[in-house]
């Protein structure tokens, strides 16, 4: 997505996705961008761990040393983010942008796909109307788990289902039975649980579990009866081949 305005000098935003881990999967787009932006924007979790999306790309920015600004962001799910930190954010961002100074926002995966970038964008839109945009894709963790376990998603004429997360076992035999593959990101103990009764969901042999797809921390388990929850991860899947 690109759109275009009356530039008038401002600077532009860019949503730019940093893959799902791995420094080599960036595009060589995402890298030049990342090299020459003026400021990078990205999401930072209010447990003091450092955002994944700086991790992957921090080896990139020490030549460049850009000015940083984080949007700190609840790092428990069911909290929701504030519609004042997007406001806050989008009114640093824009300071910068009507200065003539590019910003980069970095996420995770891909900027159109479960990403805060949407967020961003609308709000700085806002208070910026003449938004000089472009989004940048970047490999999301599906396509890499799948490139990892081996499996792939679909073939022609096949139906792929993605959730974000699922809260229970009537999810998943409805999003198995409309789809010839599922992939679930964020496996939590929710889907543990409800892989129990994996007979009435008939995935014996059909289901691999990847996380941390592209680092050095991946794990990939054929026999999903051997997971624990001491297993999850934040940045994992679950492919479910019908």
């Amino acid at each position: 997505m690109t759109t275009s305005g009356a530039n008038n000098g401002q600077g532009s935003l860019y949503g730019i996705g940093v893959g799902p881990g791995d420094p080599e999967l960036l595009t060589i787009k995402a890298q030049r961008l990342l090299q020459n932006v003026p400021v990078i924007c990205f999401t930072q979790l209010d447990d003091g761990k450092e955002s994944y999306a700086l991790s992957v790309v921090r080896g990139l920015l020490d030549a460049a040393k850009p000015e940083f600004i984080a949007i700190t962001i609840p790092a428990d799910d069911d909290a929701p983010v504030s519609p004042q930190t997007w406001t806050d954010s989008a009114q640093e961002i824009a300071g910068h942008l009507r200065q003539g100074r590019d910003v980069a926002f970095i996420t995770e995966g891909d900027p159109m796909l479960y990403s805060e970038f949407f967020h961003v964008l609308e709000s700085v839109k806002s208070v910026v109307p003449d938004l000089d945009v472009e989004v940048v894709p970047g490999v999301s963790s599906v396509m890499a788990a799948a490139a990892s376990s081996g499996m792939p998603l679909v073939t022609h004429g096949q139906r792929l289902t993605i959730l974000p997360k699922v809260y229970g076992i009537d999810d998943l035999v409805k999003a198995i039975t409309n789809s010839d593959t599922t992939v679930l990101m964020e496996v939590n103990r929710d889907l543990l649980q409800a892989l129990a009764d994996r007979e009435k969901l008939g995935l014996t042999g059909k289901a691999i579990y990847v996380r941390q797809a592209s680092t050095a921390r991946e794990t990939v388990v054929d026999d999903i009866s051997k997971l624990a929850a001491e297993d999850l991860d934040y940045f994992s899947l679950l492919i479910i081949r019908r």
